[in-house]
């Protein structure tokens, strides 16, 4: 039976292309999604197509329940997990900070925040070394956006994934004497769906910023976070891999 990983979010963007690059090294996947049956479907019948292993779980990673259900799922039917991909995430309300709303800023951090912090308590109960487990990996999915601040757009969501930085450093550091390594890679302008929940022509707007002069794929997203969880990083923990053409 193939190492199991775990991806939130996996229904579309990062998320989904994360997920075939998975399968396609050799992991089975448990594709985690809140409301997108149709495209967590289309992912898993991709990867059972050429051969591998997946599973679809539905559930909002802000429901602590559903949480444990889809590992509990994975675990049941796919194998041992050694392997989160904490993606799964909300921009939230777009705009400066004076029209902030607070149910929005709460789900938010929900999502990002408490949502992040849930999957990774279970995937630690299950790889930790002390209790039986084998170790794995940890791949928080943060932003570019923690480090630039969001301003005038999304500064909730910034702090959010600022929240995630800091979560990513503390547990490298507490659970390196379990077998788990934990990194984040930390996105910029990737062509997404996430730009619909912004005006039109954000891209174009803030292209001029990007050395690069492009904007970045899901796929070289993905890339990142495989060579994350693969033996090729092996003394790597506690780092931050920026994918955002040098802004």
């Amino acid at each position: 039976m193939a190492e199991a990983m775990i991806v939130t979010g996996a229904s579309r963007g990062i998320g989904a292309a994360t997920a075939l690059l998975a399968a396609r090294r050799g992991w089975a996947v448990g594709v985690g999604y809140r409301s997108a049956h149709d495209e967590a479907a289309a992912v898993v019948r991709t990867i059972r197509a050429a051969g591998g292993a997946a599973v679809a779980v539905p559930g909002d990673v802000a429901d602590e329940a559903d949480v444990v259900r889809l590992f509990e799922t994975v675990a049941t039917e796919l194998g041992p997990i050694r392997a989160l991909v904490n993606n799964a995430g909300s921009v939230g309300q777009y705009g400066p900070t004076a029209q902030l709303r607070a149910d929005e800023l709460r789900r938010l951090l929900d999502v990002n925040v408490v949502g992040a912090f849930v999957c990774a308590r279970e995937a630690i109960r299950r790889m930790r070394t002390d209790t039986g487990g084998t170790g794995g990996t940890i791949v928080n999915v943060s932003s570019r956006a923690s480090v630039l601040g969001g301003p005038n757009e999304w500064v909730g969501y910034a702090a959010s994934k600022g929240a995630v930085d800091s979560m990513t450093v503390g547990l490298a550091k507490e659970l390196a004497p379990l077998g788990i390594r934990v990194n984040a890679v930390r996105p910029g302008l990737i062509l997404t769906d996430i730009h619909d929940a912004a005006p039109p022509g954000r891209l174009e707007r803030l292209l001029p910023n990007v050395p690069m002069a492009r904007v970045g794929t899901a796929e070289e997203v993905a890339e990142a976070i495989l060579w994350l969880t693969s033996n090729a990083s092996s003394y790597v923990s506690g780092s931050f891999t920026d994918i955002g053409g040098g802004r």
